[in-house]
């Protein structure tokens, strides 16, 4: 049986209309993800992860207390096991699709990988992360814009990062734009960042690159 190409997994994924066919479709796409993403240039995994090291404080904890929401199968946590912050971090990972989670599993980077859905609240204490990335779930059929708040909450107070990739089709008709303004209106956040930066390698456009620090 022929296996299905990468654009048809894409399509899917820009037309998901419910948790459901999430689910379904990233267990499926599960085993060949990384194989698929790595061919097309995928870069946003690896220039999320520059970006967080870029904003960390002079001076900061160690371990570091990183959550990787939206983890499928570990790529940023690939790119942190193999950054500036090797052996300086601890990393937990939140995905919808148990498939994904496997993957993430083997690569042993994780201390813990959960099965979560990010529209709902995150099953997480406040303040209890130094840095929350995500990367590539805030795009279109996945995620709404008011999971930027929950990642806010669980991160630490003053100090704590958050870092985004946020697909430009989705920034502001999918009201990312209008959440990070109203967090930041609220001084709930400052936003030390908000750049274009492109999703493939050797591309300039495709997403925002979003960096806030709780207040």
């Amino acid at each position: 049986m022929p296996r299905t190409a990468p654009d048809e997994y894409l399509q899917r994924a820009y037309t998901l209309s419910t948790t459901t066919e999430a689910r379904t479709l990233y267990n499926e796409w599960s085993t060949v993800y990384d194989t698929d993403l790595t061919s097309a240039g995928y870069a946003s995994p690896r220039r999320a992860v520059e970006t967080a090291i870029a904003h960390l404080p002079a001076s900061q904890p160690t371990p570091l207390r990183i959550l990787d929401a939206g983890c499928g199968t570990g790529l940023v946590g690939s790119y942190l096991s193999t950054s500036a912050l090797a052996n300086k971090f601890t990393l937990d990972g939140l995905d919808l699709s148990e498939g994904m989670l496997s993957v993430a599993r083997s690569k042993n980077i994780y201390s813990s990988l959960d099965v979560a859905n990010l529209n709902d609240a995150i099953l997480k204490p406040d303040g209890s992360y130094d840095v929350v990335i995500c990367v590539g779930t805030l795009t279109e059929g996945h995620v709404g814009p008011k999971v930027l708040g929950e990642f806010v909450r669980v991160a630490v107070a003053k100090t704590g990062l958050v870092v985004v990739t946020v697909h430009e089709k989705v920034w502001e008709s999918g009201g990312f734009k209008g959440e990070v303004e109203r967090l930041e209106r609220e001084r709930i956040v400052d936003v030390v960042a908000v750049d274009e930066f492109g999703i493939l390698e050797g591309e300039r456009k495709g997403g925002w690159m979003v960096v806030l620090r709780r207040v």
